[in-house]
């Protein structure tokens, strides 16, 4: 079996010359600057937008916008040097957190599930304070809903 390696992080220069890329269609853009400089842009302004949205979507249940955050780097480190330097520092700290995370015992392991459901669940429960009972919901989940605090 073949040994996992962690990539070299001494050699700086990340991004891939025009004959090193291993996709043809970049590599025609590689070769030529004014496609290179206009495909840049495009990665920059489309992993920016992918940033942007993030913090926007954080709000909603579940992973919110981390996934959009990590698409976003992911797509900026394509092109960029420090943008793949940084995706790599959050995999090393997510391998990190994971690996921690994994060393807990187990009740420590579903208190932490447990805090990170109420936490969602008041999330929700504030949300519906403050924009109100959607009237699309089911009339016995609506009327459940308008019994707790703040949402009568």
């Amino acid at each position: 079996m073949a040994e996992k390696r962690s990539p070299d992080r001494t050699d700086h220069n990340f991004t891939l010359d025009a004959a090193d890329d291993r996709w043809e269609w970049r590599r025609r853009i590689r070769e030529n600057p004014r496609k290179l400089l206009l495909y840049r842009i495009g990665v920059g302004v489309l992993g920016g937008l992918l940033i942007i949205a993030a913090p926007l979507t954080g709000w909603l249940p579940g992973p919110g916008g981390i996934p959009l955050f990590i698409a976003g780097l992911a797509v900026l480190a394509s092109e960029f040097e420090w943008a793949q330097r940084l995706l790599y520092r959050v995999k090393d700290w997510v391998k990190a957190l994971t690996a921690w995370t994994g060393k807990q015992p187990a009740w420590l392991k579903a208190l932490g599930t447990l805090a990170l459901f109420v936490c969602v669940l008041v999330v929700i429960w504030l949300y519906l304070a403050v924009l109100g009972v959607p009237g699309w919901l089911p009339d016995s989940w609506e009327s459940f809903l308008h019994k707790l605090p703040l949402l009568g």
